[in-house]
Order: C-alpha cells, then structure tokens, then sequence
C-alpha cells in the first residue's frame, strides 16, 4: 500500500494546531485553579478558542497523535490532581471540587486512570516517600 506524504504546509498547520491546543489546554486549566473560572471546558470550547470547528480539532489531533483530543485533556487533568494529591493536605473532596467534580465522579475518574482512588493513591505515595526517608 503506498503512503500518501501530506505537503509540508498542511503538516505544519496539523503541528501548530496541535501545540496550540495543548497550550489552550494548559492555560484553562491554570484558569481553574487560580478560581479565573470555574466551569470545565469541553472539546469544543477548547475548539472554539483554536477559532476551528470541533470536528476538525478532533479529526486533526487523531491524525498527528493517534489519539483523541479528550485524552490529553484527562491526562493533564490527572497530572494536577496527582500533584495536589500528593503535595497538599487537602480533602480528596476538595480537590474534586478545584477541577470541577463532584467527589464522586472525581474519584471514578481518578480510578480509571490510575487504577487506585485518590486516597489510596496519597496513602501509596506516602508510604514509599517514608521507605526513601527512612532507606540509607
């Protein structure tokens, strides 16, 4: 089967498209936790703020990762949710409440991803930071 090689210019504008969701994504989230606002953006807010149809984000993000736009999304969600887990004493609830879930549904999240709820994932985490200490 032979490959079709896109012209430099479209492959260009699926990489710039690309990067430029990743930095809308980013930013959002830095507008959840800073309390700039507090509804969650879905694939076509993001979509709109790229000034494309959300059609052609997903189709475009598919096409140059293999993988759908929600997926890095979740991940990015789940790395600020790792790291408030891990670095503040804040209630699991509370964090849900910073990214914009309920506890419960935060938590089904968190266990999809991770494989652990939240509260196991902080009590594994400190329990092998205390084997670090503690190992000489």
């Amino acid at each position: 089967m032979a490959t079709i090689k896109l012209p430099k210019k479209i492959a260009a504008r699926q990489e710039e498209i690309l990067a430029n969701f990743l930095k809308a994504i980013d930013n959002h989230l830095e507008d959840i936790l800073s309390g700039k606002t507090a509804d969650m953006f879905e694939i076509r807010d993001l979509a709109a703020v790229l000034h494309i149809h959300p059609t052609h984000l997903s189709n475009t993000i598919k096409l140059t990762t293999g993988k759908a736009p929600c997926y890095f999304f979740e991940h990015r969600i789940l790395e600020i949710a790792k790291d408030l887990i891990v670095n503040t004493n804040a209630p699991i609830s509370a964090i849900a409440e910073k990214l914009t879930y309920d506890p419960s549904n935060f938590t089904k999240f968190f266990k999809h991803f991770e494989g652990m709820t939240p509260k196991q994932y902080r009590e594994a985490v400190r329990e092998a930071s205390k084997k670090e200490v503690v190992t000489i």
